[in-house]
């Protein structure tokens, strides 16, 4: 039985057994046979009979499932070599080699995303003009990979097989960190020493007053866009340094605040550092969306926003030390995800993890994504570090219904716990899931494809392409058994699979197919009755 139709969208809550799925390229156009030639000289011809009129089918609309949505992200630390490379001495296929075996294993166990540090302090694990290469990828700050390779562009390349997002993390303001090696010619902390200060612990910070500093913090974000297939940039917690960076003391800007001053500012010290990270966080949220509108402007900053908010809470003030206004970032939705960093136990009273978490919510007054940060890695004052990052999972998961997800620090979490993932897998994350929709994003709607289905007595065999294949990230393939639905996800590469006859000694009945763009968006579809 052989069938040309077009196609569809996703779900299921039940455990069932997957198709089989096979990663083909687009199927080459089946050889034509030569055309007959024509006779020199011809008595007159028949005509033609009359061309059948081709009537098509109307398309059959069907109730499909509702697919499952969640941020399943994890930070992938590359500053001191905390989690890729593991370390700074490895040869380039060695370092491919750990990607791979780290998305594989994400791959495995229902991750969607990695959030990867490619500029820990102001260098770079991708090629740039604009910053030296990472001390942390080949011990030398300025030293490219041998033989050479470009790691982000690998990685990207690596987790789109997988349907795994890509998020580029940065820091925006270290220029160096005191694990990565001898100041050198090449390093920013040497060219840009003009707008670089050295703090007390060694670490070297870009002036977040000074003008240059912002242009060039937007020069590296604009080159990331532009020259990457990106699914987001990511900021985490270091604007101003932490005050123990520098013993304690004052950030040594006083010559860019007395410049501004001069000029005729008016806010005291504290609020025009606090003004000089908010129109940073503006103008990369515009530009970001003026390249690329589908690429996704994520922050991670610390947990607590002052003292007080809300009542109960006690720690560090972000606002006070760190000059970082993030609840306005939120209120005024200059990102497309907040990810505070929710480092404590559910119990810890000082730190609530839920108190914080359902107050970052009542903020959200635009309705962005809300996706707390979890110290997977080393949560402190519990029994079980595994329960207590399964039951924050969860909490996450009732609460943000609506925009599911989370980003576990680190993915040391998941490799040192050996019931870690396994719980997660099995609890948490059952099912693949799509990444939650942005509809502050506008998108073009991917159309049907088209699907290719034959039987061969004992299984069904489906093939599905489309023209504008460039646009599609994943694919939603739905199978109806008798009454239930079933719903897969693959990624963009997967081209064809094998269907049973039967499952649970219920026939197939109904099949579907539904492309998904970059952004999670569903695309048209076309379904098809087997019988």
């Amino acid at each position: 039985m052989f069938l040309l139709v077009g196609i569809t969208s996703c779900a299921t809550q039940k455990r069932k057994k997957k198709s089989t799925p096979h990663r083909v390229a687009t199927p080459p156009k089946k050889p034509q046979a030569p055309k007959p030639k024509t006779p020199a000289a011809t008595p007159t011809q028949p005509e033609s009979p009359a061309a059948p009129e081709i009537v098509e089918e109307e398309p059959l609309i069907v109730d499909l499932p509702i697919v499952d949505r969640e941020f399943r992200g994890v930070w992938i630390a590359t500053v001191a070599n905390i989690n890729w490379p593991s370390t700074r001495f490895l040869s380039s296929e060695q370092q491919q080699q750990e990607a791979i075996d780290i998305l594989d294993m994400l791959e495995q166990h229902n991750f969607n995303a990695v959030v990867l540090q490619v500029r820990p302090s102001a260098d770079a694990l991708y090629q740039s003009v604009l910053e030296p290469w990472s001390y942390f990828l080949t011990g030398e700050t300025g030293r490219a990979p041998e033989p050479f390779y470009d790691p982000l562009e690998f990685w990207i390349e690596e987790a789109h097989k997988r349907g795994i997002e890509l998020h580029a993390w940065i820091n925006p303001y270290r220029a160096h960190h005191t694990a990565g090696g001898k100041v050198n010619q090449s390093s920013m902390a040497s060219s840009a020493s003009d707008i670089v200060v050295r703090l007390q612990n060694g670490t070297y910070w870009f002036d977040p007053g000074n003008i240059k500093t912002q242009h060039h913090i937007s020069m590296v974000v604009r080159d990331l866009v532009m020259r990457y297939d990106l699914d987001a940039i990511h900021l985490d917690d270091y604007f101003y340094p932490y005050r123990e960076y520098n013993g304690g003391k004052d950030f040594p800007d006083n010559a860019s605040y007395n410049s501004y001053r001069r000029e005729g500012g008016e806010l005291s010290r504290a609020d025009w550092r606090r003004d000089n990270v908010n129109r940073i966080i503006q103008r990369l949220h515009y530009e970001i969306k003026e390249i690329k509108p589908h690429v996704k402007f994520g922050i991670s900053p610390f947990g607590i926003w002052k003292t007080g908010f809300p009542a109960g809470i006690k720690g560090l003030s972000q606002y006070d030390e760190l000059y970082a206004d993030a609840k306005l970032w939120l209120n005024e939705g200059w990102l497309d995800y907040f990810s505070p960093q929710l480092y404590w136990s559910i119990n810890k009273p000082a730190q609530s993890y839920t108190s914080l978490l359902q107050w970052w919510q009542t903020e959200n007054t635009k309705s962005r994504h809300l996706w707390p940060g979890l110290n997977t890695v080393g949560v402190k004052d519990v029994p079980n570090r595994t329960e207590e990052i399964v039951n924050q999972v969860k909490f996450a998961q009732n609460l943000l219904h609506d925009s599911k997800g989370v980003i576990h620090y680190s993915l040391a979490g998941l490799q040192n716990k050996d019931d870690m993932l396994h719980r997660l897998r099995h609890e948490a994350y059952a099912q693949k899931a799509l990444t939650p929709l942005s509809p502050w994003i506008n998108f073009d709607k991917i159309p049907a494809p088209e699907l290719e289905i034959d039987h061969d007595g004992n299984h069904w065999h489906l093939n599905w392409h489309l023209q504008e294949a460039a646009d599609v990230f994943q694919w939603v393939v739905y199978k109806q058994y008798g009454t239930e639905w079933q719903t897969e996800i693959y990624a963009s590469d997967v081209l064809s699979i094998t269907l049973d006859n039967k499952h649970h000694h219920q026939k197939l009945n109904t099949i579907a197919v539904q492309a998904v763009d970059r952004l999670g968006n569903l695309g048209e579809y076309k379904a098809i009755r087997t019988n």
